[in-house]
């Protein structure tokens, strides 16, 4: 037999379905990149708009760019703000710190480490 809160539910997703097709939505499904996501999340936190919103909105903001002759400068800005975004990630990595461990080694071989000040 067949639990009956498994088939209500089905058959409210399957109206829900149906509603939507009759208001002419689509259902589109895919994987964002993790840039993609931050981005998700701060428009999501200041605008309040759902996951339709976001992705009609994105969808409609594109498209007006293509039209008005404006897709380079987005994709050119959007390619600015990776290359910023990875430059600032390279500079607060631990890759900066062999230069520090070699200045405190200078430091502590020349007799002026940073704790010797107080003395």
């Amino acid at each position: 037999m067949k639990n009956p809160k498994k088939s209500a539910n089905a058959e409210k997703q399957r109206r829900f379905r149906e509603k939507q097709k009759a208001l002419g939505k689509k259902l589109i499904r895919g994987y964002v990149t993790p840039a993609a996501m931050e981005n998700y999340k701060e428009l999501a936190e200041k605008t309040g708009w759902t996951d339709s919103d976001m992705l009609s909105n994105s969808l409609r903001i594109t498209y007006a760019a293509y039209k008005n002759g404006q897709i380079r400068l987005l994709n050119q800005w959007l390619k600015e703000q990776d290359l910023k975004k990875k430059k600032q990630a390279a500079s607060a990595s631990p890759q900066s710190v062999p230069s520090q461990i070699e200045e405190t080694q200078s430091e502590v071989k020349n007799g002026n480490s940073k704790g010797d000040s107080a003395q």
